[in-house]
């Protein structure tokens, strides 16, 4: 049986984190306003996680809940300390849950498969030609 690895994210103090064991089933690039505003960046990137590979969640948290640009819930779970949005959870993706790329400790393991809402894209940003891009969210897969 082969070891998967297990990565840990953290937020900026350290206060809340989240082990996962294994690679993530995607990870997308998100440039929807909520987006930008949610990181203060002109663009989200998340690594999604099946739900049954996160083996722990540690620390105090706050959620915020709104209606994402496609219309579905989404939860973001950020640091009450201070105010790292570690993770999210999503109606559209109830078996999954988003990790921000920028708070594991290896920021090289995976890259995005995927950019969406690029109608919202600054005009200075740009990705690798290769990367499969979508005016709105992209969909599911």
């Amino acid at each position: 049986m082969v070891s998967q690895p297990q990565r840990h994210a953290a937020c900026q103090c350290g206060q809340l984190s989240v082990t996962v064991t294994g690679d993530p089933d995607f990870a997308v690039a998100c440039h929807c306003i909520a987006c930008q505003r949610r990181t203060g960046s002109p663009f989200g990137i998340g690594a999604y996680y099946r739900r049954d590979q996160v083996e722990t969640i540690d620390g105090n948290m706050k959620t915020f809940d709104r209606i994402a640009e496609s219309g579905r819930s989404l939860s973001n779970h950020f640091c009450p300390d201070c105010g790292t949005n570690v993770y999210w959870t999503l109606e559209m993706r109830p078996d999954h849950m988003g990790i921000a790329l920028g708070c594991f400790d290896d920021p090289q393991f995976v890259q995005p498969v995927r950019t969406i809402w690029t109608e919202h894209q600054h005009a200075w940003i740009h990705l690798p030609d290769d990367l499969p891009a979508f005016k709105k969210a992209a969909p599911p897969g």
